[in-house]
């Protein structure tokens, strides 16, 4: 390992640390960059409603996949070349998104960009942790948090002022001259640094953990446009799942090495608050995933207003995740968890009261709500998951948490795409079966023409919509509601953790 003089070293671990949170930046705000700009990307490429997911899931599922892997990868082959590799893939990702012409090309791209994401994150706190003296390593997690949820929430106002003004395309170049900048800071400020032995890593366990995970992501993905068991993919993609979860279990149970360490389940509030963040996650980027297509499509908000007004939610979110780092150590976090759940309850109670007639007020409030209860959960979650947990098995449990709020956010994605079309086919049946000239006729002077009822249907389209999407806000808040007794069966946290 190099060596520094004190000022120069002090220099180094600065310029090291605005690299790493801004890598952790650019991979959460590359989640959400394409979320605004949906309309544009669809009309480009000729992507049907129900693929529009993929931008997310594609993205994400390819993440957790490598995530596992991080700490195995820099250990063998060394941490800043790791870094180099994923900047170099990311940036391939990113380049490979402006030139898709169809929505499977682009679903790859996003797949590569993905990929290289899910090591950019967790690989970016285990180099601040490392280069930071222990006394700085609270304060700094909540930054690099704090960047996180800074990343997803301001993605879709960047993604939508670019596209609305530059082209959807420039939403992927503006990640550029950062994934620049980083390679850069790492090549010449990151000592390289490898364990003395190549540690040891449970592939066959992460292989029958990932193709559980994404045979059932693709059987949600693809089985309402294939008419789900009536197709031989979905069957296929459902074997593969039901098999990978089955060899996994069997893994856990009969062997003593695997990724996923057994004491880890032993662990009451690091288990139940895994299953709190889950939810957290599939209320996370649905709710952001529904919001901007709401407004765009069904209210006709331009797309950067909408960028815009999401933003709310993203202010707040990250105001609350910062001043819960002041918090006293002495205040229980399990009543900073059940408040951080009641305010996402009450935001997504309000958000059964959107229409089509309502103004941005209604949707500013319920999303500010919702951000500040997020900001709360995070944090909070985080603190009672690991104030029991014995600190040997802190870097198998900081994976496995961050995992499930990232599995939570792409199932979530996925569920409610599903939902929102099945409830919006059966809203519009429910509403137009009276929808007949002769019928319609019989209430209204004169006789009705095509283009009346054209404009007659379209208006129940968008009534069935609007309420498919209260529906799906009506899940989310069941999603948390649902968790929420679960606080009762948490231990106190120790102050000191």
């Amino acid at each position: 390992m190099s060596t520094f003089a004190p000022s120069t070293a002090i220099d180094s671990h600065r310029v090291i640390t605005v690299g790493a949170l801004m890598a952790a930046y650019m991979e959460a705000v590359n989640i959400s960059l394409p979320n605004a700009a949906l309309p544009h990307i669809q009309g480009t490429l000729s992507m049907a409603n129900d693929e529009a997911g993929w931008v997310f899931t594609a993205y994400i599922a390819a993440g957790t996949v490598v995530m596992p892997m991080t700490r195995w990868l820099a250990g063998r082959f060394g941490r800043r070349t790791i870094y180099q590799v994923a900047l170099a893939i990311f940036s391939l990702g990113l380049v490979l998104d402006t030139l898709a012409t169809t929505s499977i090309q682009f679903a790859f791209a996003r797949i590569v960009q993905g990929a290289a994401g899910g090591v950019l994150a967790p690989l970016s706190l285990a180099v601040l942790l490392d280069v930071l003296p222990p006394a700085r390593h609270g304060r700094i997690s909540l930054v690099w948090s704090a960047c996180l949820v800074l990343g997803i929430s301001s993605g879709a106002s960047i993604g939508g002022w670019l596209s609305e003004y530059h082209g959807w395309r420039s939403i992927f170049y503006f990640s550029l001259p950062m994934a620049g900048f980083i390679f850069l800071t790492m090549t010449l400020s990151l000592p390289e640094k490898k364990a003395d032995r190549s540690p040891p890593f449970d592939f066959f366990g992460l292989a029958a953990f990932s193709f559980g995970m994404v045979g059932l992501q693709m059987l949600l993905d693809r089985g309402e446009r294939l008419e789900w068991f009536n197709a031989a993919e979905i069957w296929v993609e459902a074997s593969l799942s039901a098999l990978g979860f089955y060899l996994f279990v069997v893994h856990i149970m009969t062997t003593d090495v695997h990724f996923f360490n057994k004491a880890l389940f032993r662990d009451r509030n690091f288990i139940l608050s895994a299953i709190m963040l889950f939810a957290v996650g599939f209320v996370l980027l649905p709710t952001l995933a529904l919001t901007s297509p709401m407004l765009e499509e069904l209210l006709r908000y331009p797309v950067d207003t909408t960028g815009y007004m999401t933003l709310a939610r993203g202010v707040t979110l990250v105001v609350a995740v910062v001043l819960m780092g002041f918090v006293p150590a002495r205040v229980d976090s399990r009543l900073l968890v059940f408040a951080g759940i009641a305010l996402v309850a009450y935001a997504n109670s309000l958000m059964l009261g959107y229409s089509l007639a309502m103004d941005r007020r209604l949707v500013v409030a319920a999303t500010l709500l919702q951000g500040t209860g997020l900001g709360m959960l995070l944090p909070a979650l985080s603190k009672t998951a690991f104030s029991t947990l014995d600190p040997r098995f802190r870097p198998e449990g900081t994976a496995l948490f961050n995992l499930s709020r990232v599995y939570g956010s792409a199932m979530g994605i996925a569920v409610v795409q599903i939902f929102f079309y099945v409830n919006t086919q059966a809203m519009h049946l429910a509403l137009a079966k009276n929808l007949a000239p002769f019928r319609a006729a019989a209430h209204v002077a004169g006789s009705i023409d095509k283009p009346v009822l054209a404009a007659l249907n379209e208006m129940i389209t968008q009534q069935a919509a609007i309420v498919a999407v209260i529906d799906q806000f009506k899940m989310l808040m069941c999603a948390m509601l649902i968790v929420s007794p679960l606080v009762l069966f948490l231990r106190k946290p120790s102050p000191a953790n």
